[in-house]
């Protein structure tokens, strides 16, 4: 029954002109709307898969959305500051910050975090002074009240 019901869905989308869209692509003109986003970056509980999982739905929400009909802000606060500290030395996790700003992501850091943790701003890979603000959750709940969508991976 479960597969009937998965094959009539996919025939009536089909019908509609609204059928999936392959892997790596952007979505046919007009299947997303513009969108504003925030991710949460805390670092998550399992650390490194956690950040491989984050910069890969980046990537691919910019690829399905296309780079002039998103507009994404990373907030990083607690452990996901170390994303950053890990970047400094780790040349293909940098690379991987690098493209995403190229594609339009904005990341941005806690300054709480780097004060409690006495981290030095000058430390974090390509976190320059206008990435800063003041508290992450703060800033979270600011991006939401200008209409970004809230996205925890």
């Amino acid at each position: 029954m479960k597969i009937f019901k998965g094959l009539v869905l996919a025939i009536v989308l089909a019908a509609l002109g609204a059928g999936p869209v392959q892997a790596g692509s952007e979505a046919p003109a007009g299947y997303y709307a513009d969108q504003k986003v925030v991710y949460h970056n805390d670092g998550g509980p399992d650390g490194p898969a956690y950040v491989r999982r984050l910069l890969g739905n980046l990537r691919n929400h910019v690829e399905a959305v296309g780079r002039t009909h998103v507009e994404i802000r990373v907030v990083s606060h607690g452990d996901g500051v170390a994303l950053f500290q890990a970047a400094a030395t780790d040349k293909d996790l940098a690379g991987r910050i690098d493209a995403l700003k190229a594609m339009g992501v904005r990341f941005l850091v806690c300054a709480n975090t780097l004060r409690e943790r006495r981290i030095d701003r000058g430390t974090l890979y390509g976190v320059t002074e206008d990435d800063v603000v003041p508290s992450g959750v703060a800033e979270l709940a600011r991006l939401q009240g200008m209409g970004f969508s809230y996205i925890h991976p």
